[in-house]
């Protein structure tokens, strides 16, 4: 009972607090965080402890950690949808441009955290801050979160220049995260065991990458064949559901040989998924829609409970808290800087050099699935990295996406409009007839 009514207190909070945001010009998405914090084990959720009542917040981070599963689920229609954003007819348009800003300003941002936090490294000493922990904080801030990012661009109905080839790079971004990481993890880890592992630092992140991309494009064609078998649109709705769970299922999946573990990332198989159904379905555009609308308290979930997994007690360490200043800092300064210059590289539309680096500030799961590998470096490095990535995400989830709706708007894509709800256009066409 205590999940039933857990789930239920998120989703209440979830939609009251977006009304509350809405007057204040906010996304969605950042009421839903907050609603996350206030029902979370720092505000509600100690509540429902002092009274004995299960399942009113979230109590403490281990009961957060029961409603995973929804998370897990939530990121991969996420990836699933952005992944509709790789249609061929885009790709030609976009598809180089993309490609080198996902690239540039990732390695930007490694290079603008690494040397900042080497330096503060080098003048608080190893015992203070360890370079191995400066290290694999670069190679985390590559990360973007898609999933602040494609429902800022939802609820606002973005388009253009700019949302076009936005959601491709956030993409992409997950890729090449990937392989950053991977090589500064094992740099980092030979410098606290004094070996070199080229299976952690090479071969892990590229056969990660390529079985990914093989999972999701085998599973692409396998969801549009099935989906030629059911004609009702509730059956196909449910094959596209089926579909999603399944790979998010499937890349749980490790198998470790030898040295070398054959293993998925979610994010990219559902985006291959995702990719591969949208080129070779006829009718995905429709299905893609429905899907879209079936996810919307998936998503409210799955924000509430990212608000409820932030960690404010972070703020009573002065430490922590000023290397997180540092790190945000250099790290939006590389997504902006490289953004910046890539796009104007590859000779982007004006709106699209001068905004696009502001929109890729997001960060959060990604970026923490990297935090808690970073753990493998040691009881004091690997809690110093993911202390800090806490910090990070907790600002920059409360605040990219408001960064992102500024920049999507002063970019001309967002355009404010005088909609009619949903109830009052039902009465009026219940008076005309």
């Amino acid at each position: 009972m205590d999940v039933l009514l857990s789930v239920s207190v998120a989703l209440i909070a979830g939609l009251l607090m977006s009304r509350v945001v809405k007057p204040l010009g906010l996304p969605a998405v950042t009421g839903y965080l907050v609603a996350g914090v206030l029902i979370g084990p720092y505000c509600l959720g100690q509540l429902g402890t002092a009274l004995s009542i299960d399942g009113l917040g979230f109590r403490d981070a281990a009961y957060v950690e029961r409603f995973g599963v929804i998370s897990d689920v939530a990121l991969g229609f996420i990836a699933f949808s952005i992944g509709n954003e790789f249609r061929l007819s885009q790709l030609k348009q976009t598809g180089k441009q993309a490609t080198v800003i996902g690239v540039v300003q990732a390695l930007f941002a490694t290079l603008l955290v690494d040397v900042s936090l080497c330096t503060l490294s080098a003048v608080l000493g190893e015992a203070v801050f360890p370079m191995s922990a400066a290290i694999t904080l670069g190679a985390v801030a590559t990360a973007t979160a898609p999933a602040a990012t494609l429902m800022v661009v939802r609820q606002y109905k973005a388009k253009g220049k700019l949302t076009d080839i936005l959601l491709p790079i956030v993409a992409l971004d997950d890729a090449v995260g990937l392989v950053v990481f991977a090589v500064s993890f094992g740099i980092a880890k030979a410098m606290v065991s004094g070996s070199v592992d080229f299976y952690s630092i090479i071969l892990n992140p590229v056969i990660e990458i390529v079985a990914s991309l093989l999972l999701g494009t085998v599973m692409g064609f396998l969801f549009s064949e099935s989906e030629k078998f059911f004609h009702s649109r509730s059956k196909r709705l449910s094959v596209s559901v089926t579909f999603v769970i399944f790979t998010v299922a499937l890349t749980m999946i490790k198998i470790p040989i030898g040295r070398v573990t054959v293993g998925t990332s979610s994010l990219l198989a559902c985006m291959m998924l995702g990719t591969v159904f949208c080129n070779v379905c006829e009718s995905s555009g429709e299905l893609m829609e429905r899907v879209d609308r079936w996810t919307t308290p998936l998503f409210i979930l799955f924000f509430v409970i990212s608000g409820a997994e932030l960690e404010l007690n972070i703020f009573t360490h002065l430490s922590i808290v000023f290397v997180g200043v540092v790190y945000i800092i250099f790290r939006s300064l590389g997504k902006m800087l490289g953004a910046y210059t890539s796009a104007k590289a590859v000779h982007c539309e004006p709106q699209v050099v001068k905004y696009l680096g502001i929109t890729l500030l997001p960060q959060a799961g990604v970026a923490l699935g990297m935090s808690v590998t970073a753990m493998e470096l040691g009881t004091t490095e690997g809690a110093l990295v993911r202390n800090i990535i806490l910090f990070s995400v907790l600002i920059y989830e409360l605040v990219g996406p408001v960064l992102t709706k500024i920049a999507l708007t002063k970019a001309g894509e967002i355009i404010p409009e005088n909609r009619r709800s949903a109830k009052r256009l039902n009465a009026e066409h219940s008076q005309k007839v």
